[in-house]
């Protein structure tokens, strides 16, 4: 069974428009972040905009990565839903195209109790034909795994990893701690301000947004935090900080990170900077300051 570890990019969904995909920039960005070392990619997860796309995209989505990937680095693939079925089905085309693993968040609208929720993912793990990584996405499902639901739907073999995005210190090192007998499990953490801080203190990597636009400055984060090398680990942190703090918080509104990060990725010519609807891609003002906040980067 794939071993996942490391910086794990949640690789943008490349728009031409909302229902049609950039294939060309899909490609570069797949080969923009294997050149820089990546450990493996996620795709449909947040920063993929799952939630925007329509089922027939989500599939294409998950076809195309694995024909330009071909196997070089493993995949893991979003089936979030609210649907199981719709879930499974998504799961079974990860599978058909050679995925690795895949991804789920709680189903969101109603909020899910925790038996019940270790009740749904018994059943999904039982149907799905890849390894399952628990997602917790509180700001958008309403709810948090508790770490004793992670024991105890991860007593199934299939159950192989989590990966937390709640930004809470504390509870990711609860459950870092509750799941300390599992080896083989593996712990990733999504937001990119926090990913050095979790790796020295026992995480398994980072599923970072940044690592888009800087694989190279991710890795070596991860491995200077894997290594113990602190004076490393707080140079390139001062990097990601910079990141954070200017191309993820232009605008007014929630989806600042995602339109930033896809107008970067626009700028520096990897692909298509347009967001899937509701959302509108950043123009006039804001792109100049993304690009002045690219060109200060010094990476």
């Amino acid at each position: 069974m794939t071993t996942f570890y490391g910086i794990v990019p949640p690789l943008v969904t490349p728009l031409l428009s909302n229902d049609r995909l950039d294939i060309d920039g899909l490609e570069k960005l797949i080969e923009h972040v294997i050149e820089g070392g990546v450990h493996g990619l996620f795709i449909l997860g947040t920063t993929g905009e799952a939630q925007s796309l329509s089922f027939e995209m989500r599939v294409e989505m998950i076809k195309k990565t694995a024909c330009i990937l071909k196997n070089r680095l493993p995949l893991m693939v979003g089936i979030s839903d609210t649907s199981l079925a719709d879930s499974i089905k998504l799961a079974e085309y990860a599978k058909q195209y050679h995925a690795d693993a895949v991804v789920s968040a709680p189903p969101y609208y109603f909020a899910t109790g925790q038996p019940e929720l270790a009740e749904f993912y018994g059943e999904l793990v039982r149907q799905s034909p890849l390894p399952l990584f628990l997602y917790n996405m509180p700001v958008h499902t309403k709810m948090n795994f508790s770490p004793s639901t992670i024991r105890q739907i991860a007593q199934n073999p299939k159950v192989v990893g989590f990966k937390d995005s709640s930004a809470n210190g504390t509870y990711l090192q609860s459950v870092i701690y509750e799941m300390r007998d599992h080896d083989d499990f593996s712990i990733f953490v999504g937001p990119e301000e926090m990913t050095a801080e979790a790796v020295l203190l026992g995480a398994s990597g980072g599923v970072n947004g940044g690592a888009n636009l800087f694989p190279r400055l991710y890795v070596e984060l991860y491995n200077a935090a894997h290594e113990g090398n602190l004076d490393e680990v707080s140079r390139l942190q001062k990097i990601v900080m910079q990141i954070s703090s200017t191309i993820y918080t232009q605008g007014l509104y929630g989806s600042s990170y995602l339109k930033g990060l896809k107008c970067a990725l626009g700028i520096k010519g990897i692909c298509s900077d347009l967001p899937a609807v509701p959302f509108q891609k950043f123009e006039g003002e804001y792109v100049i300051r993304i690009k002045q906040a690219l060109d200060e980067i010094n990476f």
